[in-house]
Order: structure tokens, then sequence, then C-alpha cells
């Protein structure tokens, strides 16, 4: 499920997007070996172990400066039927969890838990991997600057203006490392772990941006592939990459509201907003122009004030999962009347501040973006006629607009050459990566793939907002390797 490339740099959190291929020199050496140590931490999983991985800042000279990849592990639970190594790749960009294989990994049915060592990483930048932080202003931190929303009459200066102060932060403060975070050395680290697991080939189950990465490595190293998972995906667009990310949310918006506004509108909902669907869409856009004209003050929260804007970013972080959308209501019936509920909480600002940096070093280095502030007018424009709820936001200027730095190698290409191996299971409404930008991935893959679309709402799918027909066909593919023959609908 479920950004960009020029000159600015992005609070984030978020996100999801695509892979291909380019050489870069690779040297021939002999693979690390891995530490293995119980982890830190009271609420992990006993088995759980951690590592640190070496791998080359920049793989265009693997002899040069080296950086740290964290790694955690829980090995199969029953040796005689272990496959392998299974990665379970984290979306974002900006995404990690180190405590996967105690959390969502045991999640999995026991015949994966089984087949595979579950392995999870922190990818390059992201603590406590060798980090980064470009110091950006505490505002620039708020998602309404990493998802840019226009100014309410559509202009984008506040825009470009914010994406240069980001991007002169980045600069200026992220170090040689910000040059060198790019989904196509997300995927070598990839393969520096698999060697260093002594692993052949490896399975994957990657979610969101983590789908990208996990086509990249397809893409890159296709015969490593065992068994491919691509969960929630993107359009692997082979020139705009995480652009086409960010315009998904026009067409994720207007999948998944509709379902918001019907359950918004239930008779006995105690946070029942409107009596139809068609008044609570009325009613969230008027609040939105109401607030874009008298915000209210929202001590605590980032900005300082509830207005137009951070109630569209609340809409946009409500529809990933139905199990939000109180927030998005309890937030439009404290607006009608005037108030705020209590300042929603953030992870730490040195959090938010790493996540940022690796988000939007991600996004600018992996392909360029415009600079020119008449595109993202014009696109805006197109967008806002089109596509209200979203008040052109999907087509505006990010931190890339002005990112300092050229692409070193072009954005990943996905394509049909390769092993048969892959499966995509895709939610039919899915607000940050739609199923119209997952059927790109599907075509682009062509017969390396089988896609499973699921008749449910909300990002990610297998385990977590899918139904039992999805799961049963995913878990079946990692556990025995059986696919469907073709693509299949899982009503």
């Amino acid at each position: 499920m479920t950004q960009i490339k020029r000159n600015a740099a992005l609070a984030a959190v978020t996100a999801v997007v695509l892979g291909m291929v380019t050489p870069v020199a690779v040297a021939v050496e002999q693979a690390p070996v891995l530490d293995w140590k119980k982890c830190a931490g009271s609420t992990l999983d006993p088995r759980q172990q951690c590592a640190t991985l070496e791998v080359p800042m920049d793989y265009a000279h693997p002899g040069g400066k080296k950086i740290e990849i964290a790694v955690s592990r829980i090995p199969s639970e029953r040796t005689e039927a272990r496959r392998g190594a299974l990665f379970l790749i984290p979306g974002g960009p900006g995404g990690s969890s180190l405590d996967n294989p105690s959390g969502k990994g045991q999640k999995l049915p026991q015949e994966v838990r089984d087949a595979y060592d579950l392995i999870e990483f922190a990818p390059r930048g992201l603590a406590p991997s060798t980090s980064v932080d470009c110091g950006l202003e505490h505002g620039d931190l708020a998602l309404t600057k990493s998802r840019p929303w226009p100014a309410p009459n559509g202009s984008v200066s506040e825009n470009m203006a914010t994406a240069q102060r980001m991007s002169d932060a980045c600069a200026r403060d992220g170090g040689e490392l910000i040059r060198h975070i790019s989904t196509k050395n997300n995927a070598r680290d990839l393969d520096r772990l698999r060697a260093a697991l002594g692993e052949r080939k490896v399975s994957a189950w990657g979610v969101s941006y983590g789908t990208y990465v996990g086509a990249a490595y397809a893409e890159m190293f296709p015969h490593r592939t065992d068994r491919f998972v691509l969960d929630s995906n993107d359009n692997p667009d082979p020139v705009r990459a995480e652009r086409a990310w960010l315009q998904a949310y026009e067409a994720g918006v207007e999948d998944n509201f509709p379902v918001f506004a019907e359950w918004a509108s239930q008779p006995g909902n105690p946070d029942r907003v409107a009596t139809t669907p068609a008044e609570v869409r009325r009613l969230f856009l008027e609040l939105a122009a109401r607030l874009d004209r008298e915000p209210i003050p929202w001590p605590g929260a980032n900005p300082e004030e509830l207005n137009g804007n951070v109630l569209r970013q609340t809409m946009l972080d409500s529809l990933y999962d139905t199990d939000n959308y109180p927030t998005l209501a309890e937030l439009m019936l404290s607006a009608q009347r005037g108030v705020v509920p209590p300042a929603p909480a953030a992870p730490p600002e040195a959090v938010l501040q790493n996540m940022a940096a690796v988000g939007a070093g991600t996004v600018c280095n992996d392909a360029a973006w415009p600079g020119s502030t008449a595109v993202y007018e014009k696109g805006v424009a197109e967008s806002r006629a089109k596509y209200p709820l979203t008040a052109g936001m999907p087509r505006n200027a990010m931190v890339c607009a002005a990112w300092p730095y050229e692409p070193k190698e072009p954005p990943v290409r996905v394509t049909d050459r390769g092993p048969s191996n892959i499966l995509l299971v895709q939610n039919e409404r899915d607000v940050a990566t739609p199923v119209s930008g997952a059927l790109k991935l599907r075509e682009a893959l062509g017969r390396r793939a089988v896609m499973v679309t699921v008749n449910s709402t909300g990002h990610g799918s297998y385990l977590r907002n899918g139904n039992a027909c999805g799961d049963e066909t995913v878990s079946r593919f990692l556990a025995t390797g059986k696919r469907p023959a073709a693509d299949t609908y899982c009503r």
C-alpha cells in the first residue's frame, strides 16, 4: 500500500511502492557471518534473536565505507519441516519493525512457521541500523507537510517553499548516507542478508512499499527467489516510481470513502455523522471548506490547529483500516460543534525525524521529480476538480520537488523475465495501494505472477484486512508452493 524526488525532505510514516534492475558493481567476497544474540525488549518472543549485517554504503564502490543493517529472526519451529528463510519486508518507505517475527509473524499458520525462519530487518538509514536525520523543523514533521496538501485556494507556493526548506535540511544534516538510500539498495542489502544467512534462495512477504522492494529484488536477483508474496501492491511506474503512488490516493480515497460513509450513516452507530452516505460526503466537504476559512485552535497537535487539511489528512489515515473509522467520525462531530478532541499522540520526535529522512531519501533518490511550480499547479488544479475529497494533494509537490541530488540510477523496471513464483494479494478497496495500481504491477510481471483480488476494505490484506479465502490462498502458497492456476477473486 500505502512518494517523490528532487529538492525537499519528507516527514513520513507511510507508504508503498515499486522495483527494478540496474547493474552496479558488486564485489566478490566472502559472505559475512551473523552473530545472533538475544534481542533487547521484554515484550518480544524469547526465541527472537538479533544481529547486525555490514553492507556497503555505496554498492558502486563496494570496498568503500560500510554501514550496518539491524536484523532479527525467529528460527523455524520444526527443523525437519524447514524450507528456508522468509523475509518480512516492511512498508513505508521509512517503515520497519524488528519485532515482526514476534508480532505479525506469529499470526502465520503453524505450517508456515514450521517451514521458515522468520527474518525482519530495519532498512538502511532507519535506526537501529546506521541511521540518518535531516534535522527538520518541528512543523515540517506534520503529516500535512509530508503529504503535500495545497493551500485552500489550490496554491502550491507554500508547498514548494516547504520542499526547499526540507531539502536544504537534508543536504545540510543528512550526511553521505542519505544519498545512498533507495529501493534498489534496499534490494541489494536483502541479497547480502540472504548470503549471510547461507541461503541459496529466499522467500518473502512484502507489504505496501515492501511490494516495491520485493518486486525490485525479484527483478534484480530473479534466481534467488523462492516463494514471493506481494501484499497491497503499487503501480510500478518505471519512470515516476513513488509519484505514481502519491497520485494513487485519488482513486484509493474514492474507492474507500463510500464504505466509510455507509458506516457513518448507519442507525445505531454511536459515531453516526449523518443519515445517508451522500450526506456524509457532503458534510465532510463542507466541514473541510469551513475549517479552511476558520481553523479551530488545537493545543498540543502538529500543527496546533484543526484546519481543512488536517481533517483531510485524518480522513486519509482513517481509511487505511475500518477500525479507524471512529477517529474520523469523532473529529467530524467535534468540528461541527466547534471543538477539538485531545491532541493525538505522536511518536517521539527523534523517531519522526529518522523516518522522515529515510522516506525522503528513498522517494527522492528513486526517481527524479519535476522542479517546476507550473507542473504542480496544473496537476493540482486538475485533481481538485475531479477528486474533491483529496483536494489536489496526490499531484502536488513533495520534498523531492527541490531535492539537491540527481538519482544515481534509473528507477526499477519490473518485467516478466524470471521464474513464475510470485503471488499478489490485493484488497479490492485499499486507500493507499488501490486495485487499479496493483493491476499495473500484475501486468508488468506477466507470466511470473498470479493475482488474488480480495473482496475486502483496508490497507494490508493477508492476515489483516482481507478475508478467509485470501488468507487461505496465501498460506497454502507459502506452505506448499501451490498457487491458483489463474488470477482469482476471493468473494
